[in-house]
């Protein structure tokens, strides 16, 4: 299954549309993109699963990470639409739904431009350094967001620290 994300600014919100699977093979992508447009100063995100046939917890760990720093902000908000009984359960499984709104409809997303798509290229050790890193930090924001989520976590958390120990340690 082909997957992306696509883009596309609307007014004051940002919205990202999920097409396919969002997994930690593209969540590096809206993790860029999301730092981008927060230092642009956007702070309303429009997350659209619409057309997500499933996603991992490195993507919804991402997704929590943008919340997250939205609220460290102190203004700004996270609204997932188009969101499925299976990704609802999936998302307040996780305690997601404490740090973001979840709708089953929402508007019609504008227009996108696309963000990079990512498929099955041949990654470099500096790439795969990064992803780990932000399979990392999305899985400490699922822990942020709701603790309990941390047992859940946990063995994923210490294999990320040790391979990313191991990369920078062989370095």
């Amino acid at each position: 299954m082909q997957s992306s994300i696509q883009v596309g600014v609307n007014g004051p919100a940002v919205w990202v549309r999920v097409e396919g699977k969002g997994s930690f093979l593209n969540s590096g992508n809206l993790k860029e993109f999301a730092q981008e447009m927060v230092n642009r100063g956007y702070r309303e995100f429009v997350i659209d699963l619409e057309n997500c046939a499933m996603m991992d917890s490195t993507f919804m760990g991402t997704m929590a990470g943008v919340a997250l720093r939205l609220k460290e902000l102190g203004h700004g908000h996270l609204r997932v639409v188009h969101c499925g009984t299976r990704s609802r359960e999936l998302l307040s499984g996780l305690g997601l739904d404490q740090i973001f709104s979840i709708h089953t409809n929402g508007a019609i997303a504008p227009e996108y431009e696309s963000l990079e798509r990512s498929g099955n290229v041949d990654k470099t050790t500096e790439q795969k350094r990064e992803q780990a890193q932000t399979m990392l930090e999305a899985h400490e924001a699922l822990c942020r967001a709701a603790p309990e989520n941390f047992p859940r976590f946990k063995d994923v958390l210490d294999y990320l620290k040790q391979d990313l120990h191991h990369e920078t340690s062989t370095k």
